[in-house]
């Protein structure tokens, strides 16, 4: 069992199972049409998450989160909109059902937020957060954040982490393939059960590009669970994918000789855990550094 799993944290049936859709908490009993402060939940977009809410009171809501796909005791990832909120309407939300005893929210990180007049993603102020195990929620782990909106025409984004979409993968993977790039090489290694691409990508010098070639390799994997998003802008966004392209571009313009990358690089950006079984059947990892 992963060490980060809460061993007493097993599957109850009233888990969430699809996203909430533009849906109100409401108080008990309320039947009217919803009023300015009775907040909407949406999270039917790429790369949201929110299974249910609870209302408490109209200061405080239970969030329930989702499990990850085809592994149902992990439930990290999360990522919602609020909207509809009176001025200057104060809450707290608890995220209730998390499934990991070791977080980063234990060393203080905390969650994000932007709004559609404040476009850039913020962090929630730490006094504001508090991560612990709560004996009213089957002893699950609970994220509990207060928040103050001040702008009652904003939709409110709040998620786990900075968010990385598979559509982003992917269109930031054909504009590499635009370039034709000699030391670049991007291959469909097989399909998610939800009939997603999980890529291949193959960074070296041009003469390491043969099939018949044996080398050591620096193999790379990222986004093994969907909050892990940060791995995919430490792999494929801003860091090392780009300024090797380029470097190797620079080398190569600077130099009557084709510049040779010193090491060969072999990445997953987008690998799914339900993948990993298969891969090891099959041989397919041979170096996990």
């Amino acid at each position: 069992m992963n060490e980060d799993l809460d061993a007493e944290n097993v599957v109850k049936v009233d888990e969430p199972v699809g996203n909430l859709s533009k849906y109100y908490a409401l108080p008990p009993g309320y039947s009217g049409t919803p009023k300015k402060g009775h907040l909407m939940f949406d999270a039917c977009f790429e790369s949201g998450n929110l299974g249910r809410v609870d209302y408490i009171t109209e200061f405080e809501y239970d969030l329930f989160i989702r499990p990850d796909t085809c592994n149902p005791r992990f439930r990290v990832w999360f990522n919602f909109t609020v909207e509809n909120t009176a001025p200057y309407q104060r809450v707290i939300f608890n995220i209730v059902n998390f499934s990991k005893t070791k977080s980063l929210y234990r060393e203080g990180m905390t969650p994000l937020v932007k709004s559609t007049s404040r476009t850039k993603w913020q962090r929630i102020p730490a006094k504001n957060c508090f991560y612990y195990r709560c004996p009213d929620h089957r002893k699950n782990y609970v994220l509990s954040f207060a928040f103050a909106f001040d702008n009652d025409t904003d939709v409110y984004q709040f998620a786990y982490c900075f968010p990385y979409t598979y559509s982003r993968l992917e269109n930031f993977l054909d504009e590499l393939d635009k370039r034709n790039l000699e030391c670049y090489k991007r291959e469909l290694l097989c399909l998610t059960v939800q009939q997603r691409r999980v890529e291949l990508l193959t960074i070296t010098s041009p003469e390491n590009m043969k099939d018949d070639l044996k080398k050591r390799v620096i193999f790379i994997t990222a986004r093994i669970h969907p909050g892990k998003t940060f791995l995919l802008y430490y792999m494929s966004c801003k860091v090392r994918l780009r300024e090797n392209l380029k470097l190797y571009e620079d080398m190569k313009k600077s130099s009557n000789t084709v510049a040779r990358v010193p090491q060969q690089f072999i990445a997953l950006p987008n690998f799914y855990p339900e993948m990993f079984s298969s891969l090891i059947a099959h041989h397919t990892v041979k170096f996990w550094l």
